[in-house]
């Protein structure tokens, strides 16, 4: 059935344009451009969070952040590893999440803990930075605060739900 989706919504889309008289050659190669445009505007935000990611990395932080919080909690290195690096990145974290799988299986606690963490927070910083900048947004106020906060909530939570529910 998925096979069939796509090529479904392109015949559904063509089948409208038809029927509205629509020119949808000359309306696919506005949105090219438009597309084009957006890629234009987003690529300086994006390339900045990127660079900015591998600065923190790079520069032993996050090892640092990792190790101190490592050494107060009672937690695989995975889990703190995917906590920490989930407002920054998403590809990421869903990297260190199947290694988590990898390694101790996916019903086990450490497996579900990780993905309660991926699915209660969000990738703050990328948000932030791309979509923010993308518009031009340069004072974001309380959104960064505020975002980490809920990241942090949602860190906590997790760790609470999945100690009440699976240990």
């Amino acid at each position: 059935m998925s096979n069939y989706i796509l090529p479904l919504m392109v015949l559904i889309i063509v089948v409208y344009g038809i029927i509205k008289k629509v020119d949808l050659y000359d309306v696919f190669l506005d949105g090219s451009k438009e597309s084009f445009k957006m890629a234009y505007t987003i690529f300086p935000n994006l390339l900045a969070m990127i660079v900015s990611v591998n600065i923190l990395v790079d520069s032993g932080i996050l090892e640092f952040i990792i190790n101190l919080l490592i050494s107060s909690l009672k937690v695989p290195i995975e889990i703190i590893s995917l906590a920490v690096m989930r407002p920054i990145s998403g590809n990421a974290t869903l990297a260190l999440l199947n290694t988590i799988y990898t390694k101790y299986g996916v019903d086990n606690f450490y497996s579900l803990l990780g993905s309660t963490i991926q699915g209660c927070t969000d990738t703050t910083l990328y948000v932030i930075a791309l979509y923010y900048g993308s518009i031009g947004i340069k004072n974001t106020r309380y959104a960064l605060k505020v975002s980490l906060l809920a990241d942090v909530v949602g860190i906590t939570a997790s760790i609470l739900v999945c100690y009440f529910l699976f240990s």
